[in-house]
């Protein structure tokens, strides 16, 4: 029986084949929205973090802001999963985590700290079952934001039972304990990692997350609105690909 670092590695392994068969597709129309808002319920309900709705949607003020990517994952063509991508920046200040944990996030972000804070992670409950790679496929979309913004601090709001798989695969450490989030019914603890000094590490462990700096341009450079302020522009960076 395989220890369970092994069977990381080796899920890790089998989403590297699966690349070629998935499309990050960034949620513009409204079509495409609540597709995912209908995901997000779904995928909540079947974990008891949200109550029955007869809207069988879930939605709040941090998906229309210019801070915020929500990315459908595609495979086969078919929604499998979802994360939400807010940059978090001396200006842009507002996400989940940064209302959640003010006293934590923004002190860092006065000192000019760049964070990613991935949101809203959820997979269709039957797809997972079937396509296991599916957390690992979903949550390269983090480290990708991590290269293109030039991140200093990724960040995780996680149920405490899984906290321990954060620190395992992806190196977070807990930076603050459990409180509920609105609009869920369990809490959530904030996780973060030094993204500068764990880069190498991750991608050398797990090449699933490399990127090229074309990939991320495609899926985070696409709209005027959502430009970073020019004093917070990425810096050109050498290629994950090739780090």
């Amino acid at each position: 029986m395989q220890s369970s670092a092994r069977a990381i590695i080796s899920a890790v392994g089998r989403g590297a084949e699966l690349l070629t068969d998935v499309d990050y597709h960034l949620a513009d129309t409204a079509a495409e929205k609540e597709k995912i808002y209908n995901l997000r319920y779904r995928a909540y309900l079947r974990e008891g973090a949200v109550k029955e709705s007869a809207d069988a949607r879930v939605t709040d003020q941090y998906d229309e802001l210019p801070n915020a990517w929500t990315f459908g994952v595609y495979l086969h063509g078919e929604l499998c999963s979802s994360v939400r991508i807010s940059v978090l920046t001396s200006e842009w200040r507002q996400s989940t985590s940064a209302d959640v944990f003010p006293e934590i996030l923004l002190p860092r972000l006065d000192r000019g700290e760049v964070m990613i804070d991935p949101t809203r992670f959820v997979a269709d409950p039957d797809q997972v079952k079937r396509v296991p790679e599916l957390p690992y496929l979903t949550t390269r979309l983090a480290y990708m934001a991590c290269e293109h913004f030039n991140a200093d601090l990724g960040l995780a709001i996680v149920r405490p039972e899984h906290q321990a798989f954060y620190r395992r695969v992806f190196l977070h450490e807990t930076i603050a304990e459990p409180r509920l989030v609105p609009g869920l019914t369990k809490p959530f603890g904030l996780m973060a990692a030094d993204f500068p000094t764990f880069r190498k590490k991750v991608f050398e462990r797990y090449p699933i997350m490399r990127s090229t700096a074309f990939e991320r341009r495609m899926l985070f450079g696409r709209s005027a609105q959502r430009q970073l302020p020019p004093q917070q522009q990425p810096l050109l960076v050498p290629d994950a690909a090739h780090a």
